[in-house]
């Protein structure tokens, strides 16, 4: 019988920490939802011989403990508990974890001022971090702290930013909580959340081309030394990116773009089937929520009307993951649902020859003529959304193939 580990936390239907311990195939691995009420009790009677710890009990949990690593005592935060000889042990495997994810994404913090969002256990994680890479400064950012969200544009010499607050994380995938774009001397972007795998934060880096990170990396990163801990033992770290890369498969959305008729649907269904992954047809989702047919919609409410209701449904299921996800032709047209659709998914432009475009039902695509005005406007926005295109002028199983390649 395999021995018992869990993550202990307030919330954890969104968490995917059972996935990553699960990959790593050495025990059993549970989600343990408790109200704080129930703390002290879980960690001196739980069958447990060991687990990890979340939001909001990092800092809560330590009384409880018998021992705590020092580490993980000049932190102020505990995220792993482990048991021997009867004693309840807490660590800190979150430092590790983010030391991992800044040097991955070859984020440099030596000599750097940082700049880190958030008052909870991970603002400590990070500082700390900052100090043991040699960070020339590192000043933290709170609602009622000395820099807060107001004061903090002052400080113009920032070159990195950790954010360790919620805000951004799904479902409100929409919120961001700093704009960059006031920081000149911004290098790096680093954000602990990891659903989705874009937040607006990083969406912003990566429009402005810098180097950011978001925290799936970290979150499996701390998984691995936590179960060093679980274990006793030291498994190699060439682990974390096995992990990692199949997480980031199971969690990525497959997102088809292209011209009406050139057969997104179609492809999206037979992926579906052989990638065993829900199927969501946004215009379908359009007609359930408006109780009526497209071209019901454009010819009753227009077509502003329609762009609008198409962006609510993207809006609604671009946060999800592991989903495959075909819009309309017409999507790209509003440059908003760029981000609600790349969040946490790759982008695929399905192109088909105008001659081949089918047109029935489409209220404006009703013949050849106005399918070649509509492609000479879309091309461009097709191209710039897309991160691969797809030729579907052949046959569907070259299509359907030509995508799986390139996941």
């Amino acid at each position: 019988m395999k021995e018992k580990f869990a993550l202990i936390g307030k919330t954890l239907k969104h968490s995917y920490s059972k996935k990553i311990h699960t990959l790593f195939s050495k025990y059993q691995y549970d989600l343990v939802e408790l109200e704080s009420d129930a703390l002290e009790r879980f960690v001196k009677e739980s069958e447990y011989k060991g687990f990890n710890v979340t939001i909001p009990y990092k800092q809560q949990i330590m009384p409880y403990l018998d021992l705590v690593d020092e580490s993980a005592k000049a932190i102020g935060a505990v995220n792993t508990v482990v048991k021997r000889n009867g004693k309840t042990i807490g660590y800190n495997t979150d430092f590790l974890g983010m030391i991992y994810m800044l040097k991955k994404a070859e984020i440099e913090l030596h000599d750097r001022c940082v700049l880190i969002l958030g008052s909870g256990g991970t603002r400590n994680t990070a500082l700390a971090v900052a100090k043991t890479l040699g960070a020339k400064s590192a000043k933290t950012i709170s609602r009622n702290g000395e820099y807060n969200y107001q004061n903090c544009y002052d400080l113009i010499e920032t070159e990195v930013i950790i954010n360790t607050t919620p805000v951004g994380m799904y479902p409100e995938t929409d919120n961001c909580p700093i704009d960059i774009n006031r920081f000149p001397n911004l290098l790096g972007v680093a954000d602990v959340i990891y659903n989705p795998s874009l937040t607006k934060l990083l969406f912003n880096a990566r429009e402005r081309g810098i180097k950011y990170t978001n925290g799936l990396s970290m979150l499996v990163a701390q998984a691995k030394y936590a179960m060093d801990l679980f274990l006793s033992d030291k498994f190699d770290d060439g682990i974390i990116e096995s992990v990692l890369e199949k997480l980031q498969r199971e969690v990525k959305n497959i997102v088809l773009v292209g011209m009406p008729g050139s057969g997104k649907s179609t492809v999206a269904n037979n992926l579906s089937a052989l990638l065993d992954m829900e199927c969501i047809d946004i215009d379908q989702k359009i007609e359930q929520k408006a109780g009526k047919s497209i071209p019901e919609i454009f010819s009753d409410d227009g077509e502003d009307y329609f762009r609008s209701l198409e962006t609510e449904v993207i809006k609604e299921f671009g946060c999800l993951s592991g989903k495959i996800i075909s819009t309309g032709g017409g999507a790209v047209k509003r440059a908003e649902n760029y981000f609600l659709l790349k969040q946490n998914g790759v982008i695929f432009y399905i192109d088909r020859p105008i001659e081949k475009l089918s047109t029935v039902g489409r209220p404006l695509s009703k013949d050849l003529t106005a399918v070649k005005k509509l492609f000479e406007e879309r091309k461009e926005l097709y191209e710039k959304f897309a991160d691969f295109t797809i030729d579907n002028g052949g046959s569907l199983e070259d299509t359907v193939k030509g995508v799986i390649d390139l996941l």
